[in-house]
């Protein structure tokens, strides 16, 4: 973008230090942001009426002369009323404003403004309540060009001490300055897809003469950011393709003995993706793939025999994984399946350090092993790319739900990688996730990466039954809880905070657009309702408690008790829901379902239903909505995405602030003829300039474009 656009919002008339701390809390920081801060909605009050035609219940803008004004204390309730009286040759109205008495000096006697707002009637008074305001030459008359009032006015993402009011303030007169400035768009593409030129598509986002003029506008910036985002991934990916990485031939006697080992048979879903990524590993290209495949569908044995079949040929894994727990578990899995076939497998953790020959041995032997090439298989946390750790020949890395950032740990890991510092190869890399993906957001942020599906479920695991509890079923709920449990399973609860929010309780929740709920759901703490659940309901039961602010040793220790049998009921936070295995465990209950999206209850449901029992999903809300409803129709999670994101859209389900993309851009995702415009738009420049030597503005935003989002 042009450097103009770069200038600092401190230099911009009207925002003092204090508006610039607010901004910059948005994430604003130059004048392009500020510019690029677009309305999420427009009240449309482009209409005026007379005031005699005012209905009550109903949104208007009307015109009048102000014939009163004063400012009225209640003292009891502790509220301040600004109160004005305006008239047309129709009638007069009275609007109130409350709690902002600095408004009682905004309007004079005499003054004509223009009103925006609901007409209510209370106690057989009527007034417009908080409208908008807006003073009005009476030269001027319908020639005024009006911001607040008048016309679609637009409403931003706020914050506290600033309003929609302010920004529009502050951002109509930048638009006669800035919108002369060159598109960062490539002409053809503007033309090709008949786009608005950038300026005219600013104005027309931020003050749109029409909705269809709105729309317009925010489809080109919608485009331009998923062009760019494309820009970076297919970059990235043509980069990849010209890096070399050592040629792992597939050991097919190997692979089938470890198959055949085995306690149960492979699916053919679990073939064909180990088939893949086998073949992948054998070409001198870094393999760049992304394992997407259900709760329970066997991701790890497919990335265990790719690591085994490199082990073998005397190359070395590095696993990493987002939480200790898991760290753990999938280092007791790999050094018991892959005993017979002596391969070396240690586990480097803050906490927690092992080798499969040794068992419990200090940081500094694991680390020597690795460097001597001694470890095959390394699994870790983020420990893995700390400075020490260094391997004598990785080729292969396994990153378990951290794919959004698979090119920067690679390359960390690469750089500990003593063999190939003087010949320069990449790993292979294969990501992992359980979290469905609906294909658009998969062409957007996982451009970079080949794309396999495990879409088969192992044969004879039952369906968890699911089943929404309402406020009046939950005391027979904690009984069949209690008599799963004395029949020998165990149970975990979770909680969507680790402590209550005295202002959430406070506050009032819509959670569903189509009901009329009033008051506040109290949020379950894990802390309350262990207390709760050990102490009244379970006192007859072993009751444990897991979060993430728990000491690693406390957290590690608490899951053996669980896994051993020695715990009945675990509490705990969304801490588990990646990865934990329990067999016995036949019930997951989740309080204040209606609070998580459905791809994270379809994962918390993924850790029942993995031993030989029946298992249970029961989902405790007093809010049951669409979403909760969905879970009882599908047990398929690519369909519980797809489903997620037509009832909630991209950026409930996935967060902006979780993948770094501008809302504008999430709310694109459901539109997958945009991605794909965007995609091929990508495709058409990089084919004729593969680097972007010769498109110097383009390679400048998508060097922004990578370093705002995780991309990688």
């Amino acid at each position: 973008m042009p450097s103009k656009l770069s200038q600092e919002i401190k230099n911009i008339p009207k925002i003092g230090p204090a508006y610039q701390a607010r901004l910059e809390h948005l994430g604003i920081k130059t004048v392009k942001d500020l510019l690029y801060h677009f309305p999420t909605r427009y009240e449309d009050f482009s209409t005026r009426i007379n005031i005699a035609d005012l209905k009550v219940e109903e949104t208007a803008c009307v015109q009048g002369i102000v014939e009163s004004v004063k400012m009225v204390r209640v003292w009891k309730r502790h509220l301040t009323i600004t109160e004005i009286v305006i008239s047309d040759e129709t009638g007069k109205v009275k609007a109130l404003w409350f709690n902002q008495p600095y408004l009682a000096g905004s309007f004079k006697k005499g003054m004509t403004v223009c009103l925006a707002g609901k007409l209510v009637e209370r106690k057989s008074s009527r007034y417009l309540s908080n409208p908008m305001y807006e003073k009005v030459n009476d030269s001027a008359d319908d020639e005024i060009d009006l911001t607040h009032t008048g016309r679609l006015v637009p409403i931003y993402p706020q914050t506290a001490g600033l309003s929609s009011r302010w920004l529009r303030y502050v951002i109509k007169p930048l638009l006669a300055n800035y919108t002369n400035l060159p598109d960062p768009l490539p002409n053809a593409t503007i033309t090709a897809y008949e786009f608005m030129p950038w300026g005219e598509a600013v104005k027309q986002i931020h003050f749109p003469e029409s909705l269809d003029a709105a729309r317009g506008a925010r489809k080109r910036f919608a485009f331009e950011e998923l062009f760019f985002i494309q820009l970076s991934v297919l970059r990235e990916r043509i980069r990849l393709n010209n890096e070399r990485a050592d040629a792992i031939a597939m050991d097919l006697p190997l692979i089938q003995d470890f198959t055949k080992s085995l306690p149960f048979r492979l699916t053919e879903a679990q073939r064909v993706s180990s088939y893949r990524i086998l073949k992948d590993m054998e070409k001198n290209q870094p393999m760049n793939r992304l394992l997407q495949g259900d709760v329970g569908s066997g991701k790890t044995i497919v990335a265990m025999m790719a690591a085994l079949n490199a082990a073998k040929a005397g190359y070395q894994t590095a696993f990493m994984v987002p939480t200790e727990i898991l760290a753990t578990q999938h280092y007791e899995t790999f050094s018991k399946i892959l005993k017979p076939f002596g391969v070396e497998t240690g586990i480097l953790c803050a906490k927690h350090t092992a080798v499969s020959s040794f068992g419990q041995v200090s940081k500094s032997t694991v680390l020597e092993l690795a460097k001597n090439g001694k470890i095959g298989i390394l699994i870790g946390t983020n420990a893995l790319i700390q400075k020490g750790v260094s391997f004598k020949k990785l080729a292969f890395v396994i990153l378990d739900e951290q794919h959004r950032f698979g090119v920067e740990q690679r390359a960390a890991l690469a750089k500990n990688n003593q063999t190939k510092k003087k010949e320069k190869l990449t790993p292979h890399l294969l990501s992992m996730t359980a979290t469905p993906i609906p294909r658009s957001l998969a062409l957007t942020i996982y451009g970079d990466l080949d794309l396999t599906l495990l879409d088969e479920m192992p044969k004879g695991r039952k369906i968890v039954e699911t089943k929404i509890i309402k406020p009046d079923g939950r005391a027979a709920a904690y009984e069949f809880i209690r008599s799963e449990i004395k029949n020998g399973r165990q149970a975990f609860m979770v909680c969507p905070r680790i402590e209550g929010d005295e202002e959430e309780k406070r506050d009032a929740i819509l959670f569903d657009p189509k009901a009329d709920y009033s008051g506040a759901e109290a949020v379950k703490a894990v802390k309350e309702e262990y207390e709760k659940l050990s102490k009244e309901v379970f006192p007859d039961l072993c009751v444990g408690m897991l979060h993430g602010k728990m000491k690693a040793g406390e957290k590690q220790e608490v899951m053996e008790k669980f896994k051993q049998g020695a715990i009945d009921l675990l509490v705990s936070t969304s801490v588990i829901e990646v990865g934990i295995d329990i067999p016995n465990a036949s019930i997951m209950a989740i309080e204040g379902s209606h609070k998580f999206g459905l791809a994270q209850l379809h994962q918390f449901r993924g850790r029942v239903g993995r031993g030989e029992h029946q298992s249970y999903c029961l989902l405790f809300s007093d809010y049951p909505t669409r979403r909760l409803s969905a879970l009882l129709k599908y047990d398929n999670g690519f369909e519980l995405a797809e489903k997620d994101l037509e009832i909630r859209g991209p950026g409930e389900v996935f967060g902006s602030q979780q993948w770094g993309m501008p809302d504008l851009v999430m709310a694109s995702l459901a539109d997958v003829f945009l991605v794909e415009k965007s995609r091929n738009a990508a495709k058409g420049i990089l084919s004729r300039d593969p680097t972007l030597e010769n498109h110097p503005q383009l390679l400048e935003r998508v060097k922004q474009i990578k370093q705002r989002t995780h991309l990688e």
